[in-house]
């Protein structure tokens, strides 16, 4: 876009609080998430998330600090630096007297758009909506009002685009089809915001992530790096015959009829195989779980991570 700074950060956040009463709901925050990047912003609920992203969208002013999109800051130049974000909110909005096609014409208006029906034709088709297109918003699933949101955040074709909890509570479809989707506009160039709650989306997609606790940025690393720094792998195994050997009983733990093991490479888990072999003990089950997001987060957020058993896995989850 016209009069956009090239090495600007995306977004920039310096020293960003906000305040309610005497409590601090973002604490502080710094951050530069570049131009191009997939990067995405974690926590729990109540960690600050959805503030940093109404005070990035104009929505809320920060307490202190600054807030910039692509080199303009958000409360001095408003009007500019929403028609350079796209927001996805967590809140189904939408407006009950229009058709899909109609809502996406109107918003199209809000930027300036007169002529930008083969740009909504391309939404449609990508976000599955073709043959909603002429429906009222009244009749739509909630998975399908979701994906109306999406296509409204896109109508302006944003630089950034801000995604919060964007596959909350919709169908497996939708979330493959719009990931499918944001990573073809990222390949183009669009940056990235992601919050979710689904750690693998994260995990999958973003190169980079942030982790709020309280208010506060307490992780800032590649996906890569904080895999390889705070996550961990998991021997679990069953057997029979011979007892297990009391050092590596000890170093165990009791998952179902399994015992577990934290490891740290293949050396590792053959070290353990060797010693279950020598006391002849005979392996009639094997599962080495691989380091994931869930484990950095769980660690990094300082709270005891379920046993590998009791997580669901991906597949369940997605299909939740």
């Amino acid at each position: 876009m016209t009069g956009v700074p090239h090495d600007a950060p995306a977004v920039c956040l310096q020293g960003v609080v906000k305040r309610f009463g005497a409590r601090n709901v973002v604490d502080g925050v710094s951050l530069d998430i570049a131009q191009g990047e997939f990067f995405a912003l974690l926590g729990a609920n109540g960690a600050g998330k959805t503030t940093l992203i109404s005070m990035l969208s104009g929505l809320a002013r920060p307490t202190a600090g600054a807030v910039q999109v692509l080199g303009r800051d958000v409360v001095r130049e408003p009007y500019l630096t929403r028609r350079l974000l796209g927001v996805v909110p967590q809140e189904l909005v939408f407006d009950p007297f229009f058709t899909v096609r109609e809502c996406l014409r109107l918003q199209s208006g809000y930027f300036g758009l007169r002529r930008n029906d083969a740009w909504i034709d391309e939404l449609l088709h990508h976000l599955g909506l073709s043959q909603q297109a002429e429906q009222n918003m009244r009749a739509l699933s909630g998975g399908m009002k979701r994906r109306v949101m999406v296509a409204q955040a896109l109508v302006h074709k944003p630089p950034v685009i801000v995604l919060d909890e964007p596959t909350a509570g919709v169908d497996v479809e939708l979330r493959q089809s719009l990931w499918q989707f944001i990573t073809s506009l990222n390949r183009h160039g669009h940056t990235v915001l992601l919050t979710t709650h689904y750690l693998e989306e994260a995990e999958a997609l973003c190169s980079r992530i942030g982790m709020l606790k309280q208010g506060r940025l307490v992780a800032l690393d590649s996906t890569h790096a904080l895999l390889a720094r705070f996550a961990s792998t998991h021997l679990l195994l069953r057997t029979r015959g011979q007892p297990m050997p009391p050092a590596l009983l000890d170093a165990s733990r009791e998952v179902g009829s399994r015992r577990a093991w934290t490891v740290r490479d293949a050396t590792e888990v053959e070290r353990i195989l060797a010693q279950l072999r020598a006391a002849g003990c005979e392996i009639e089950e094997l599962e080495v779980r691989r380091a994931d997001l869930e484990d950095a987060f769980l660690q990094i957020m300082g709270t005891q991570a379920p046993s590998p058993s009791s997580r669901p896995s991906p597949a369940r989850e997605l299909a939740a």
